[in-house]
């Protein structure tokens, strides 16, 4: 698939392989919990290679060449991307959902943008959440890349403005860029710091927080010269440590912790290390061999593909194929096909293409004569260093260009071949294209820059690769410090702007690239028999979710029965065999867009304001009687329904509805993701209990989450502690006996993912699981031990332990945990029922 040349360094190949496989594993396996610190070894590889190329710009030019360098990244990046990003977005439209469609379009915007991390970052999107993952959220880091991409040479640029023009060439440039790259280092640390403890969600995702990571790596191209002056013991030591590093970072960092700080720095001290220890060895690096041995480098070769199809795969094949062990494999080998045929026929021939085609510099040497296809070389006044005379210049030309006779070892190689090139007899020289240096996943090659010669005597090329050997520190020019590259070589171009040049370019292109072409349409079509094969294998059949197999209702549950329960028992038992799609009022489309948006006491749960008891409470202010609902986001669920109590009460009832989601009423501090609920969930529950002692209520409501949780000081609780922690939290807020602990309903399937108008509703079925019937088990055993009343959701949201999203012609849930408004009210007669059965109403 790709050809290895004597200036490619595998080891950074390899680093790049390691990271994608870390990150594709997480998101399709689980596995390892950490892996997604592999884009953190991205960033950090990145901003290496990319200051690489300002610094021999610099070199070279005494500036930077900023139409070049974006042309190279937009050939490079832009292709492949946009191919994913369209096929995303249609195939979204065919098997999202309206709202999660809408959605996708919108994130595809964002990326083609170059703003994705700052749309998940503002909108407080969880990297980690398993249910209603967008197919395009990985674009985020290559936002992040690309915005650093922008900004980075343009600072360069300020920093060597005031140094003379000579001083830009010259050691001076580098210390400027690297005093520079520390200071950015320092100042993205400090703003980590401040922002991950108070909102984690835009401190993953914001370049100010993760700038700092491809800084690391500006400073480590900027500090090339003295790092390949170190012993090659020492360098293969660094680089072992850091492939350790980075392993261990993939074991230790747990999504739960905080990150990007300080966690983030395991994984980019890692990469630096690998990084810094390669830069003055062999670019093979033999002893390497976990990063450098063919079949990694292979797969670095593909990692950009590799991470841009990865988690579109993964999203899709949640919808389209039923749960079960062939699943993993299918979605795996969906994965592999994509990336390969994308790399071979989009990726790797629209980088090389001859466009826009490059004149020669004015003060370029003409291409001397020689060897058709030696490596690039450096003119001699860059060999010979900076304190050469124009004497010892002159003679050092005059030497390099005395033809010599080609070595008897080497005669049987044809012309073009370069040391260290992998030579098979009968191959011929690979044609000259334009290349690049790429800073993404899968990058192999670096640009020859202009005007240097594409053909030089042997005895220079013999001499320019002395000059720059390891201990030098120099990189050949084209050539970033330590760059992973391979060296495209051919035949010489004497006048790159003529339009014969110009047509013989892309034929190279074309001949070189269309075989790689037919390549990439074999590898889709064999890719696809392949996939439908295992389909077979796996399911015996290519076909959507099927309906789990669910018991029918008895006879004795009749539609035309006029008790409330019976007749959604009915509606449920008929939702767990339907095999389409009924007219649903709200739509699931306008539920899941809604939220919770139209709970009537949304804004009495929201964390950023004190509710106070006027706006939410509901029936006549003169009620004889008043119920208090508290809890978290589940009794604001329930809260339609009790407000409809307190109006059809006739005067009776009055209800206050009053909580904060992601708040549990427990008398210990519940961790959540959110900071913000965190720190005000106490002060919260202190205002509910005034608000209660103030309005003494005859009839105490909670509703609670029912899932595990753990302390702010790392106490684990199980459902016997989290139910009696409850049960202290609200003590005494109303007479004994006067409690109700009232259950959410169980967690349904994650709609984002399940409702699609290709599948049918037996798709979004789910199970009870069984933290639920724990949770449920332990508070109506701490309710029978105070003396008050526990009501179980279960008979008015699931059928036979099968909880289907539509009951009748009414959606049950938003998400995968809150009902909605409508199905609330729905519940209205049954929770009244289940209150006047004992005697509380």
């Amino acid at each position: 698939m790709t050809t290895s040349h004597a200036g490619r360094r595998r080891d950074l190949q390899g680093l790049r392989a390691v990271a994608v496989l870390a990150v594709v594993s997480t998101h399709l396996t689980g596995w390892p919990r950490g892996g997604f610190v592999g884009v953190d070894v991205f960033f950090v590889l990145s901003g290496f290679l990319v200051t690489g190329i300002l610094l021999n710009d610099l070199r070279e030019a005494g500036t930077v060449r900023l139409t070049a360098f974006f042309a190279r990244r937009v050939k490079r990046l832009l292709p492949a991307a946009v191919l994913v990003l369209i096929s995303v977005v249609a195939l979204g439209s065919v098997l999202f959902s309206t709202t999660r469609a809408e959605r996708t379009l919108l994130d595809a915007l964002a990326a083609l943008g170059l703003a994705s991390n700052w749309r998940f970052g503002w909108e407080g999107r969880d990297y980690f959440a398993t249910t209603d993952v967008s197919p395009l959220q990985h674009f985020w880091s290559l936002s992040v890349e690309e915005q650093f991409s922008l900004a980075w040479p343009l600072l360069v640029l300020l920093a060597v403005a005031t140094l003379p023009a000579i001083a830009r060439r010259r050691r001076t440039a580098r210390v400027v860029i690297a005093l520079l790259a520390l200071a950015v280092v320092v100042a993205s640390g400090a703003a980590a710091g401040m922002l991950t403890p108070t909102d984690p969600s835009l401190a993953y995702f914001s370049t100010l927080t993760r700038v700092g990571e491809l800084a690391v790596g500006a400073v480590i191209a900027a500090g090339a010269a003295p790092l390949a002056r170190l012993p090659r013991a020492v360098g293969g030591l660094f680089s072992w440590l850091g492939v350790a590093v980075i392993a261990t970072s993939f074991v230790v960092v747990d999504p739960d912790a905080a990150f990007p700080a300080p966690w983030a720095a395991l994984p980019v001290a890692g990469a630096a290390l690998v990084i810094a220890g390669g830069v003055g060895g062999d670019p093979r690096h033999r002893p390497l061999f976990v990063l450098t041995n063919p079949l990694v480098v292979v797969i670095g070769d593909l990692s950009y593909s590799l991470y841009l199809w990865h988690l579109p795969v993964i999203v899709f094949a949640g919808i389209l194929l039923p749960p079960g062990p062939g699943a993993l494999t299918i979605t795996a080998l969906a994965i592999v096909v994509l990336s390969v045929a994308t790399f071979l026929g989009v990726e790797q021939p629209l980088h090389r293409m001859p466009w826009p085609h490059r004149a020669g510099r004015a003060d370029a040497a003409p291409p001397a004569a020689g060897p058709v296809g030696a490596a690039p070389a450096v003119v001699a006044a860059t060999s010979a260093g900076p304190t050469a005379t124009p004497a010892r210049t002159r003679a050092a030309s005059a030497r390099a260009a005395e033809p010599s006779p080609r070595p008897r070892a080497l005669a049987s190689r044809p012309a073009g071949w370069v040391p260290g090139q992998r030579y098979y007899p009968g191959a011929r020289p690979p044609a000259t294209g334009p290349d690049t240096l790429a800073t993404e996943p899968g990058s192999v090659a670096a640009a020859p820059r202009q005007g240097v010669p594409a053909a030089v005597p042997a005895a220079a090329t013999a001499a320019a690769a002395a000059s720059h050997s390891p201990r030098s520190g120099i990189a050949p020019t084209g050539t970033a410090p330590g760059d992973a590259t391979s060296l495209d070589v051919g035949p010489a171009e004497t006048s790159p702007s003529r339009p014969t040049d110009r047509a013989e370019s892309w034929s190279t292109w074309r001949t070189r690239f269309a075989p790689r072409a037919a390549m990439a349409l074999a590898t889709l079509v064999i890719g696809a028999g392949a996939t439908v094969l295992a389909v077979f294998v796996a399911y015996g059949a290519p076909t959507l979710p099927g309906v789990p197999l669910v018991a029918a209702p008895p006879a004795a549950v009749s539609a035309q029965d006029d008790d409330a329960l019976t007749h959604l028992q009915s509606d449920l038992a008929a939702a767990t065999t339907a095999n389409a799609w009924p007219e649903l009022h709200p739509s699931l489309d306008d539920a899941i867009r809604d939220s919770s948006a139209t709970n009537r006491a949304h804004d009495c749960f929201t964390p950023d304001r004190t509710p106070d008891a006027s706006s939410c409470t509901w029936g006549d202010a003169g009620a004889s009687h008043h119920l208090s609902l508290v809890g978290d986001s589940s009794a604001m669920a329930y809260a339609p329904a009790f407000a409809r109590l307190a109006e059809e009460s006739g005067g009776a009832w009055r209800v206050t509805t009053v909580g904060m989601y992601g708040c549990r009423f427990t008398d210990v501090l519940i961790e959540s993701r959110d900071p913000a609920v965190t720190a005000g969930c106490d002060a919260r529950k202190d205002a509910v209990a005034a608000m209660v002692a103030a309005d003494p209520a005859d009839l105490l409501v909670v509703s609670n989450a029912f899932t595990l949780a753990r302390t702010v000081d790392g106490r684990d609780l199980d459902a016997a502690a989290l139910a009696s922690a409850t049960a202290r939290e609200v003590a005494g807020w109303v007479p004994a006996g006067r409690t109700v602990y009232l259950a959410p309903p169980p967690h349904g399937a994650d709609l984002g993912r399940c409702f699609s108008p290709v599948t049918g509703p037996g798709a979004c079925l789910s199970a009870v699981d069984d933290v639920w019937t724990q949770m449920e088990s332990a508070t109506e055993a701490q309710a029978a031990t105070t003396g008050d009343a526990a009501i179980s959701a279960l008979p008015f949201t699931c059928w036979q332990g099968v909880c289907p999203a539509f009951a009748g012609q009414t959606p049950v849930r938003y998400d995968d945990t809150h009902i909605t408004p409508a199905y609330a009210e729905r519940l209205t007669p049954i929770l009244r029922g289940e209150l006047t059965s004992r005697g509380l109403l």
